[in-house]
């Protein structure tokens, strides 16, 4: 199996560029995360899996502070995010995100929203950041037509294409991508999984990716992590998925219904 070390040597560097280190997090009784652990190397991809309601959103939301944790550390590039606002912020600004359902604004045109990283928080003036959002449209298969139409006009594969060129516009260090695959067919997944490779290998990016979709995993990941209980449970090279010798794992990659996972509600069920 692969360790977070390993995988940060192979990209030249010892300090992780995302580090959670024992993260906990309840709501009232329900213990969500429960003392988790990852590490994500400089330029490497890395897929968390996991059944729906073990914690991979809960994880997104404390690495973006959307969320504090009861317990543990987030730090990006050495930096502990929850020491200052100033910190925070600086590492905010290396993020770009693709939401599970784009999560693009109604009120705003195909570019404006594409464009919204620019305009917001780089302060760019429109005419500029037009052009620039129109370039990265490209990037992602939507041409120029499309630039001025509204989210409600686009499938959802073109609105997918849209919210993974927003993630990218500002040419982020790190991409975290929602569930990037939900809610579409099989083609234009693996469209979309492609278009995820080619971007964060262009970008040089580092990115984080939390689905359920195993033939996503597959494709974009580097190393795959799995969350059950609120911890990483087992990880590893994803060429390694199909022999890691977890049963959690095994259960989950091949959709049986018997195992320990099943087990595990059971018994959270009599309980």
């Amino acid at each position: 199996m692969s360790t977070p070390e390993s995988a940060h040597n192979g990209h030249g560097t010892n300090e992780p560029k995302i580090a959670l280190r024992g993260l906990c997090k309840a709501f009232g009784g329900a213990v969500v995360l429960d003392g988790l652990d990852l590490e994500i190397g400089t330029g490497e991809s890395v897929v968390v899996i996991g059944c729906s309601g073990v914690g991979k959103s809960v994880m997104l939301k404390c690495l973006l502070g959307l969320l504090r944790p009861d317990a543990g550390s987030v730090t990006i590039d050495g930096e502990e995010l929850s020491r200052s606002r100033t910190a925070r912020e600086a590492a905010m600004r290396k993020i770009g995100m693709l939401f599970q359902n784009a999560a693009l604004f109604d009120s705003l045109s195909v570019w404006e929203n594409v464009a919204f990283g620019l305009i917001q928080a780089r302060g760019m003036p429109h005419r500029q950041a037009r052009g620039l959002a129109i370039e990265t449209m490209a990037q992602v298969g939507l041409d120029a037509d499309s630039a001025d139409l509204y989210p409600a006009a686009l499938s959802g594969g073109m609105r997918k294409r849209a919210g993974l060129a927003r993630a990218i516009a500002t040419k982020p260090e790190i991409i975290l991508f929602d569930e990037p695959t939900t809610g579409l067919d099989p083609i234009m997944a693996d469209v979309i999984n492609d278009l995820i490779v080619t971007c964060t290998h262009e970008l040089g990016a580092t990115a984080l990716t939390i689905t359920h979709d195993m033939r996503s995993a597959r494709k974009i990941a580097d190393r795959i992590a799995m969350i059950h209980d609120g911890a990483i449970v087992w990880q590893g090279p994803a060429a390694e998925i199909d022999s890691s010798g977890n049963a959690h794992v095994e259960q989950f990659i091949n959709g049986r219904a018997e195992g320990p996972i099943q087990l595990a509600v059971a018994h959270a069920a009599a309980g």
